[in-house]
């Protein structure tokens, strides 16, 4: 599942699809969202794939932004696993492969993501997460604790807790706690199985008040599942509403810190 807006590089997308047609374990189907209007070097892009793999097109009247974009993909999913892919970024060969045999070997896990690796001019960083449900919601208190491209879940989960909500830049971590309050089973794999393309000054457009208004929305949605309560609930926003307005040099120091540059 993929949805495609038109400042995305056709380049970008073409290695991202090549890397999706391309697994030792080929998807059953490639559910793309056409996000408003797409230009025509994009759209050449996904016409001129070679693949056997059927490909579900659907073009939306106007561009709706990620969430509302990916539940309106869900729609045409027709199996009872859903992956998640970016139009920028690249699997592994494998990724998939290892993916469902882990939900094969674990059919209670709902949820479930990979390690990636962040790569942009400025060098190639591991970005890894907590594996085990316990620690997945420990850590969901404080930050997101998926990897939004490299999830796998069971789509009638997702349904369940409501799908995607609008939640800008935030659409993901959203679903994740929703999940996570539900009782649903979640697990991320020590693996790193795709290459996050992250782009230069990326830490400087996650700032501002769009940033800030949704940083206010999360509050508000951690308060209402009650996933963290009390004066730690108020210090943690506090925090990620600071990151929204401290200098970009010093939270690009922070993030390579909180990565560890590989």
């Amino acid at each position: 599942l993929l949805s495609l807006y038109n400042k995305e590089s056709p380049i970008f997308l073409s290695e991202s699809l090549q890397s999706v047609i391309n697994q030792t374990v080929a998807p059953d189907q490639i559910v793309i969202v056409y996000d408003g209007f797409i230009s025509e070097s994009l759209k050449a892009v996904v016409n001129s794939l070679e693949t056997d793999i059927p490909l579900d097109i659907i073009q939306l009247a106007e561009n709706v932004g990620l969430g509302r974009a990916l539940n309106e993909g869900l729609k045409y999913c027709k199996y009872s696993y859903v992956a998640r892919m970016d139009t920028d970024d690249i699997c592994h060969k494998r990724r998939f492969e290892y993916q469902i045999k882990f939900l094969q070997n674990n059919p209670n896990v709902t949820l479930l993501g990979t390690s990636v690796h962040e790569f942009d001019d400025d060098g190639r960083r591991e970005k890894k997460l907590p594996i085990t449900h316990n620690d997945i919601c420990k850590f969901a208190r404080t930050k997101n604790p998926f990897n939004h491209m490299s999830v796998m879940f069971k789509k009638d989960d997702i349904l369940k807790v409501g799908g995607y909500r609008h939640h800008l830049y935030m659409e993901d971590y959203n679903l994740w706690l929703r999940i996570i309050k539900n009782g649903f089973i979640t697990a991320n794999l020590a693996e790193s199985l795709l290459d996050v393309r992250i782009g230069n000054g990326m830490l400087g457009k996650r700032r501002g008040i769009k940033y800030i208004k949704s940083e206010l929305q999360l509050f508000k949605l951690k308060k209402q599942l009650k996933v963290e309560t009390g004066f730690r609930l108020y210090m943690i926003s506090f925090l990620r509403i600071f990151a929204r307005i401290v200098p970009e040099k010093i939270l690009k120091l922070a993030y390579k810190i909180d990565r560890g540059v590989k």
